[in-house]
Order: C-alpha cells, then sequence, then structure tokens
C-alpha cells in the first residue's frame, strides 16, 4: 500500500472553493512524452473537440447531517446515509449513549423527530426513522424537508465556515441521494457547458449516488483484499447510445466513471461495488477530469489503473505548484493509457 501514499501538507488542502467555480485551476496531462500544461478549468473547451461526450453526475446531496438533542437535553448528530425499508441507515453519535427507541428532536425545526433504532454491521450503523410534521421522510426526493434542520455533509478535512451550501451542490444537481458531491462536477458552471456544447461537444448525465465510505482510505495490505462500499447508479438508454457514438467519452469525475464503466459490465442501473485498480480494463470512458485524492484511497487507485505511475509525477507537479487538493481543491485532465 506505500506505493499509493505520497505526502499531503495540511496546507494543500482546500478549505474553500474557487471563485468563480471555473478559476479553478487545471492540470492537464500530456502524456509520458511531455510535460503537463497549467491552465484553469475555464480553458477545458480548449481540450476538447466536436463529437466528444461529456458526461455527468447529476446527483445532488441531501441535508444529511442533522443536529438534534434528546429530551433530557444531550446533544446528538444523526448522519443519514441511505433508506432502507421503512426508514433509514445511519451513523449516531454519540452511538453508545444513545439506546434504541431514543426519541431526538432538532433545535432548528420542531417538526422534526427521528427515532432511533438497532445498531447493524461493524462499523456502528443504526437504523433510524425520520418524521416530519408526523410524515415520514422515506426517500431522498422527501429529504427538502430536512432544509431548516439538516446541513451538507462536508468532509471531515473541511473545517472552515463560511461558503454557502450550494457550493458544494453541482449546478447541473438534479437527484437527491447522495452524502456527498462528485466534486469535480463543482468546478463546471453553466456558461462553461454551454461554451463546451457551442464547439459540437454533446453532453449527457448519469446518477450515482455517493456514500460516505468514498472518504475512507483503504487499510488493507493487498488492494484485492479490499471490501468495496456499493452505490446506487443509473445510465440511461439515451446515455449509454451516445458513448457508443462519440469520438471519445470525457468522464467529469470518478464517480462519473464508475457508473459507465459498471454499465459496461452489467445492467444500466442498480447497485454497484466495482473496483477499478490496477489491471482493470476502461471499456467506455477515454478522458477523465477529477480532483486530487486522499493517499491509498480507491480513487487513487482508480487514477493509477487509468494513467498507471504517472500519477505521482502529475501530483508532484501540482503540489510542486500550489495546486489545492481534495474536495474544495482543484482538478486535472487524464488521459487513458493503452490496455
Amino acid at each position: 500500500m506505500q506505493e499509493f501514499e505520497y505526502p499531503l501538507p495540511d496546507e494543500a488542502i482546500a478549505q474553500m472553493p474557487a471563485v468563480p467555480r471555473d478559476s479553478a485551476k487545471l492540470l492537464v496531462d500530456k502524456g509520458p512524452d511531455e510535460p503537463p500544461q497549467h491552465l484553469t478549468v475555464a480553458n477545458l473547451p480548449d481540450q476538447l473537440q466536436a463529437g466528444d461526450l461529456l458526461v455527468l453526475n447529476e446527483t445532488s446531496v441531501i441535508p444529511a447531517r442533522l443536529p438534534l438533542r434528546k429530551s433530557t437535553g444531550g446533544a446528538v448528530e444523526v448522519f443519514l446515509l441511505e433508506p432502507e425499508g421503512t426508514g433509514w441507515t445511519a451513523l449516531v453519535r454519540p452511538g453508545r449513549r444513545v439506546k434504541s427507541g431514543t426519541q431526538l428532536r432538532s433545535d432548528r425545526d420542531s417538526a422534526l423527530e427521528v427515532l432511533i433504532g438497532d445498531e447493524f454491521g461493524q462499523d456502528g450503523r443504526r437504523t433510524v426513522q425520520v418524521f416530519h410534521d408526523g410524515q415520514p421522510i422515506l426517500q431522498p426526493t422527501d429529504c427538502y424537508r430536512l432544509s431548516l434542520a439538516g446541513e451538507s455533509p462536508l468532509p471531515p478535512y473541511i473545517t472552515s465556515k463560511g461558503h454557502s451550501p450550494d457550493r458544494y451542490q453541482t449546478v447541473y444537481a438534479r437527484t437527491p441521494g447522495s452524502v456527498a458531491a462528485p466534486t469535480a462536477g463543482l468546478h463546471l458552471t453553466k456558461d462553461l457547458l454551454e461554451k463546451i456544447e457551442a464547439i459540437g461537444v454533446s453532453i449527457a448525465k448519469i446518477d450515482l449516488v455517493v456514500g460516505l465510505d468514498t472518504f475512507r482510505p483503504v487499510t488493507v495490505d493487498n488492494p484485492a483484499d479490499h471490501v468495496m462500499h456499493s452505490e446506487r447508479y443509473s445510465v440511461s438508454n439515451e446515455t449509454w447510445e451516445a458513448c457508443q457514438t462519440a469520438k471519445r467519452v470525457v468522464a467529469v469525475g470518478t464517480t462519473t466513471v464508475r457508473a459507465l464503466e459498471s454499465a459496461a459490465r452489467g445492467p444500466l442501473a442498480g447497485r454497484t461495488d466495482l473496483f477499478l485498480r490496477r489491471g482493470s480494463q476502461f471499456k467506455i470512458v477515454d478522458s477523465m477530469m477529477t480532483n486530487f485524492h486522499m493517499p491509498k484511497s480507491t480513487l487513487l487507485m482508480m487514477i493509477d489503473a487509468f494513467i498507471g505511475a504517472r500519477w505521482k509525477l502529475l501530483y508532484q507537479e501540482a503540489l510542486d505548484n500550489q495546486y489545492r487538493f481534495l474536495s474544495f481543491g482543484d482538478a486535472m485532465l487524464l488521459h487513458r493509457m493503452s490496455n
């Protein structure tokens, strides 16, 4: 696992998003024979060609982090993960002090009530039921009713305050469900997408619901032993057909790559536990725009599979040139090495 380690100083972790969105830096990989190019995301249209297909993940982040209180006044945080049966799976903190059957309320929204259920699994997940004005919240599409009480679940390494919640949401977000943003898409603006379409590039959408496990590092010595988390995805027939006829398929974000490559291996919609790592064959995606990822993460291993060990040189180039890393950080544009 040491080969997927790299030094990441705290000052390189972006705490605030770029303003405007497309002013973020863009490191363009030119292959092993040329130095990378230093641009901004605003220059992305210059890197695309007529006939290309740009594919976006249009999932939206729900206000999944709920600061609540017991009837005794004790503070409890409930982090909703995904719907399950008549309730949700969730993380509850401090979990050991909250018994099954405990009722929690919100200081921000008196209409919200959360009923804590049993623990299951090995990571402390609980079943919970969520009610607003006495009506159960059962699906992500109902989560707009949590907007007063809930918060966007920013990654734990983002500790700064002061940015508006919509900056952890893409401008094209449409389908509620994710508890983490597809962060490469945070750099795109409506004007930039219009410019991209104007040069003859088509734009298509997929859905992949980004889960909390996307932040978890690989802790086993052999990546093959890592138990990959599963996520819900959907690729429409229209998007799939567009991929077949495109000059190049350019995926925005690792979540888009995962959805498209999952569709290439099975149904166009369902759950995927696909782990793209060294030796994996990429059947659909030709190019990828992505942020800089955590050491020892499955996302970094995907990059390694996509372009090979050259990622180490690119990451060092980015660090040497003060690029900003992780969710609110800068981006890179990669082109798949030959399988």
